[in-house]
């Protein structure tokens, strides 16, 4: 079982898409996939139709600032109209987290100390992690085994990599030692611009065989799909996004086979 994070500092470059579809993709071939979300904007959340969902313990936000002995973990736990796929959803109150989590014990593994209980019920753990480097971010990098890491095609979002790479290689150095990159997903491709295409070869020379092969293209259907909730496989499965993150799940689920 992988607890993946995936992570850009950078807005708009496809993680909660990524999130949703790649957990959609692999529930379809057969996988128990938890998703959870540590965005405060709970995109992830009612894009897999669970808007103002909560669990028995509540939200995200409850199984991390909780100063009382804490609830079993799966009472956080929602499931979504997608067979196989559930859901530790996220509300408003996660913008405060990052404020209330300084001043609590073990302030950067919170997130761990929910989902290790939770290795043995699923066979992936994918985490939404919000657009920023903070306390949220590195629960979710603390929690995981892997980082996926979702590249738009464009000349500015290469600038934030080496951010994330610092990042990653602190929380390597003092709080998780065995922390890797899991790939580099290009998404929102357009291959018929000049510059699309010299960013993927920049990406491709820096990080090698960790870049996917699947590349994510732009479609309007990735697009609309969220605002029905659902997953686009679910929505158009013709389309496409569709395809695209169908044969995405395919590819990230041989590399976890070859693990």
């Amino acid at each position: 079982m992988s607890i993946i994070a995936v992570t850009n500092q950078k807005g708009g470059v496809g993680k909660t898409t990524t999130v949703i579809n790649l957990g959609a993709g692999l529930a379809a071939a057969g996988q128990r996939v938890l998703l959870v979300d540590m965005d405060p904007q709970a995109n992830a959340t009612s894009g897999v139709g669970c808007k103002g969902a909560s669990a028995p313990g509540g939200t995200v936000y409850d199984a991390l600032t909780h100063t009382e002995p804490p609830r079993p973990a799966r009472d956080f736990i929602v499931p979504t109209s997608t067979e196989r796929l559930f859901l530790i959803p996220a509300s408003r109150e996660l913008a405060g987290a990052e404020i209330e989590l300084i001043g609590l014990p073990n302030r950067e593994r919170r997130l761990r100390d929910v989902l290790e209980l939770l290795r043995l019920e699923f066979d992936t753990i994918l985490v939404d992690s919000p657009p920023s480097l903070g306390l949220l971010t590195l629960n979710a990098l603390v929690a995981a085994d892997r980082v996926l890491i979702p590249l738009h095609c464009e000349y500015f979002a290469l600038e934030g990599l080496a951010d994330l790479v610092g990042t990653m290689r602190r929380v390597r150095a003092g709080l998780n030692p065995t922390l890797d990159i899991e790939g580099v997903l290009l998404t929102m491709s357009d291959e018929r611009t000049n510059l699309g295409q010299q960013v993927a070869r920049d990406v491709r020379e820096f990080f090698k065989e960790k870049v996917y092969g699947t590349v994510i293209p732009r479609n309007v259907r990735l697009a609309e799909a969220p605002s029905h909730g659902v997953p686009v496989l679910a929505y158009d499965a013709r389309s496409r996004g569709a395809e695209a993150y169908s044969a995405f799940a395919e590819e990230f689920r041989r590399r976890q086979q070859a693990v």
